[in-house]
């Protein structure tokens, strides 16, 4: 969801060529997972490139408890009935939800499925081998 991000120029994309689903850190969510059976089923999605990227501020702090705290101390808004997925282990977290999509029971088994990290400093995609 960063705003200095245009996934379609980064890929060497135009539009049309792929389904782009954004959200804070990067993370493979229930409404991930939901969105990419539609995608697979319905849209005709053959393959799957999860793409965090550096110095992102969902994989810079250590859990969700300090982003909690922090928009109750700056807004006095209680939001702890929501999980931000929070992780400062990017690699890890990344890892985790590529699995969660290789074995989601509703996606076709070989579903090839990806990992790369985007460098916002020097543009650059490295491919993780996750």
């Amino acid at each position: 969801m960063d705003s200095r991000i245009e996934p379609l120029d980064m890929l060497g994309l135009k539009p049309g060529d792929a389904k782009i689903l954004r959200n804070a850190g990067a993370r493979v969510t229930d409404d991930t997972l939901r969105t990419l059976v539609l995608a697979v089923y319905l849209l005709g999605v053959e393959r799957v490139l999860v793409l965090p990227h550096t110095r992102c501020k969902m994989a810079s702090v250590e859990n969700d408890d300090v982003v909690h705290d922090l928009i109750m101390s700056e807004y006095g808004v209680d939001t702890r009935s929501l999980e931000f997925h929070t992780d400062n282990d990017q690699l890890g977290a990344l890892k985790h939800d590529l699995e969660r999509i290789r074995h989601h029971p509703l996606l076709p088994k070989g579903l090839p499925v990806a990992g790369a990290i985007y460098d916002v400093d020097s543009g650059k995609v490295t491919p993780t081998g996750l």
